[in-house]
């Protein structure tokens, strides 16, 4: 579902054999690892969306993973990251990415509520994942953010600590998702075959004026955790993103990585950006396309 893949640099065939690379970065036929798997990767829509998502400085693998989709009117986005200490983390947020974006993005497209969109397709991300898992102790696990943007409003559901921040053009900006943690900020939800059915938090919002839609990982928010910063560095990198005339979430997505790997980048980064359109005023507050 997603469209207008602007780079994958990493996505392709195994340069040993030809065969197909898993989303851990080894081939599925040989075995051999492919140099600098997904190390960088940008998405992107025809409609302006876009996202980067890097390795950081410290880390081997990629786990994170996003995905992009659009269903007439509504553009959707998900990001996830993949738990440290389960297996397999990698495999588990590209395929609740993917299942979670094409799910959210053909229920939208039947007409139902954004609100029931995001709680089915959060089921259907979390039940995939389930699946990977060879036994309980060997269970892959990750977090799980999706955002929608549409005529009506913004609506955003989480699971974990992948955030969603609303970023206007004018005012303040807010987080619209809470953590799922507990003491000393260890992950108290996740998906995964050790987590059971998810229970996805679902927050929405009618924007009066324009801005974008942020969702994005730890690797992100733990240097910039506030939204105006996030917003200030994003609307410098849109005003100076040369390489990326005429995509201005590109560009403002590519300066928000690039700020976690200057702070440091101890972990995996992530930031898609959805355009959002003030809200239509009068219209109901979910009505699906049309």
């Amino acid at each position: 579902m997603t469209d207008n893949e602007i780079d994958d640099i990493d996505d392709g065939a195994c340069p040993e054999c030809g065969g197909t690379v898993a989303p851990d970065g080894r081939c599925w036929d040989c075995g051999a690892d492919r140099p600098g798997f997904r190390a960088h990767v940008e998405i992107g829509t025809a409609g302006g969306a876009a996202g980067v998502s890097d390795r950081g400085r410290h880390r081997g693998v990629n786990a994170d993973a996003m995905a992009l989709a659009t269903a007439g009117p509504w553009t959707v986005g998900v990001v996830c990251d993949g738990v440290s200490m389960a297996p397999r983390g990698e495999r588990a947020a590209r395929l609740a990415a993917d299942v979670g974006a094409a799910a959210l993005a053909a229920r939208l497209a039947e007409g139902v509520l954004p609100e029931t969109a995001l709680a089915e397709s959060a089921l259907r991300a979390g039940r995939a994942v389930t699946a990977l898992a060879v036994s309980p102790g060997a269970a892959p696990a990750c977090t799980y953010a999706a955002g929608i943007a549409g005529r009506e409003g913004i609506w955003s559901a989480w699971v974990g600590d992948s955030r969603v921040y609303w970023l206007p053009d004018e005012g303040p900006g807010t987080a619209l998702t809470e953590d799922d943690t507990g003491e000393l900020d260890v992950l108290a939800a996740w998906l995964g075959a050790d987590a059971g059915e998810p229970a996805p938090r679902i927050r929405s919002y009618r924007p009066a004026v324009p801005g974008r839609l942020l969702l994005c990982t730890d690797g992100l928010w733990r240097h910039l955790p506030d939204p105006g910063a996030l917003r200030t560095v994003a609307d410098r990198g849109a005003r100076h993103g040369t390489a990326s005339a005429g995509r201005p979430l590109l560009a403002g997505a590519r300066a928000l990585v690039d700020h976690a790997l200057a702070a440091g980048g101890q972990d995996n980064i992530t930031a898609l950006l959805l355009p959002v359109a003030a809200a239509a005023p009068g219209r109901p507050a979910a009505t699906g396309p049309g």
